[in-house]
């Protein structure tokens, strides 16, 4: 018993030992948002903040490039940042990049911003899509709450709250060293090393917890260098991505409508209804996800609508000339400029709508425009006859002989009328006796 228990305890001491190594240092998380601010880019951001925590990701980095974008896009990625359980680093980039208008707000809310010399930031004034300012009651109502948010913002992250105003009320932009030199941002960065090196030991605020960053050695790999994951976008983000522009989802209603139309004026085209039912599905999708305007919607379809019983009711214009005006007013207020802080160009708005309601109205007077080609079309021609109709004979219609066939006697020379077409033959009667 004694040696079997010895040779137990020999065999236990020659065995390995598996020691634990260490878990490898986590790379930094990254996402690159190079455009406008939309439904598409707030869920990136959100599945990217959960992501990165869940993957035990030190930080998350956005690198970012934007002109600006959708309001309630934007408050919807501010919230996920200012609650993110993870920091989150802005960093506006590469050189010759910027954060305009809700980039702004974007870039206050990180709990370590920074940007790349040769980038600028600020513009934020809401204003329409085509540059155009908000007017009246309904234009100060939203300047003065978009300043108040991004004075809040400000005031959270301990940055200059009074330029953060004047960003939004004056509409104000300023350079990478001077953002840095006013409280605007944390510092000035050539690269994400760089961002890395500076941020390190930094604390922040991550959900009402003061963390103090420890970067440097997590993230950086043999070379030195910090390791980066770089998430994308999903398809169906990608998309989305760019049909969620209200100009684009105008385009692609229109367009939609159009097409179907055509389709069910012209059965058997094919192409114009398969490729109408994609945009329109589009658009649906695109609607789904701004602000929408039920009134200017249904107004849309009302016109649509009166343009289609255009193409099959005796009403001399008056009913195309109404889905006319209906059609162009329900495009003019189909997005909620309050909610969205987009407003759709007019100049497109009446091109486009004018251009489509045109192309209705011309394919509706064409649908009651008597037939000119094929059996159809040879209905009522009249031509001569080039020899004895006894019943049959030759006749000449539209520079083209045909075999003729009367009821009664025709002489050469005579003038005819085409009263039906059978096959390669043609029925016909005097001219003289049909008035003409």
């Amino acid at each position: 018993m004694k040696r079997a228990a010895a040779l137990i305890a020999l065999f236990l001491a020659a065995a390995p030992v598996r020691a634990e190594t260490p878990a490898s240092p986590a790379a930094l998380a990254q996402i690159v948002v190079d455009g406008s601010i939309n439904p598409a880019v707030a869920s990136f951001v959100h599945e990217s903040i959960a992501r990165a925590h869940d993957e035990g990701a030190p930080a998350l980095v956005i690198q970012l490039d934007t002109p600006g974008g959708l309001l309630p896009s934007m408050q919807a990625i501010v919230k996920d940042i200012l609650a993110a359980p993870l920091p989150v680093i802005v960093y506006v980039a590469p050189s010759g990049a910027g954060a305009g208008s809700a980039g702004v707000f974007i870039t206050l809310a990180a709990h370590v911003a920074a940007m790349a010399p040769g980038t600028s930031i600020g513009a934020a004034h809401p204003v329409g899509s085509g540059g155009e300012d908000f007017k009246g009651t309904m234009g100060r109502k939203i300047v003065n709450f978009t300043a108040s948010f991004s004075e809040a913002i400000a005031h959270k992250r301990g940055r200059n709250v009074e330029w953060a105003a004047k960003a939004v009320r004056k509409s104000v932009s300023i350079t990478a060293e001077e953002a840095a030199r006013l409280n605007v941002v944390d510092f000035v960065a050539k690269d994400l090393d760089e961002v890395v090196a500076r941020a390190e030991g930094r604390t922040v605020d991550v959900a009402g917890e003061n963390r103090k960053l420890a970067l440097g050695r997590a993230v950086r790999g043999a070379d030195g260098h910090v390791r980066v994951h770089t998430y994308e976008m999903r398809l169906s983000q990608r998309v989305l991505n760019v049909i969620a522009d209200p100009r684009i989802a105008s385009l692609l209603m229109m367009a939609g409508l159009l097409g179907l139309y055509i389709e069910f004026t012209h059965p058997g085209l094919a192409f114009p209804g398969v490729a109408g039912a994609i945009c329109l599905i589009l658009a649906l999708a695109a609607l789904h996800v701004l602000p929408v305007n039920t009134s200017a919607l249904a107004l849309l379809l009302l016109g649509v609508a009166l343009l289609v019983a255009e193409a099959f009711l005796p009403t001399f214009g008056v009913v195309g000339a109404g889905g006319l005006v209906a059609f162009v007013l329900g495009a003019l207020f189909l997005f909620d400029a309050a909610e969205t802080g987009v407003v759709v160009p007019r100049s497109l708005l009446f091109g486009v709508s004018g251009a489509v309601a045109g192309i209705m109205l011309v394919v509706a007077r064409s649908q009651r425009a008597r037939a000119s080609q094929g059996a159809e079309g040879m209905v009522g021609a009249v031509g001569v006859a080039r020899g004895r109709l006894a019943p049959v004979g030759p006749v000449l219609v539209r520079g083209e002989y045909w075999t003729a066939e009367s009821d009664e006697v025709v002489d050469a020379g005579e003038r005819v009328e085409v009263t039906e077409v059978d096959g390669l033959r043609l029925r016909v009667r005097l001219a003289r006796r049909a008035g003409r």
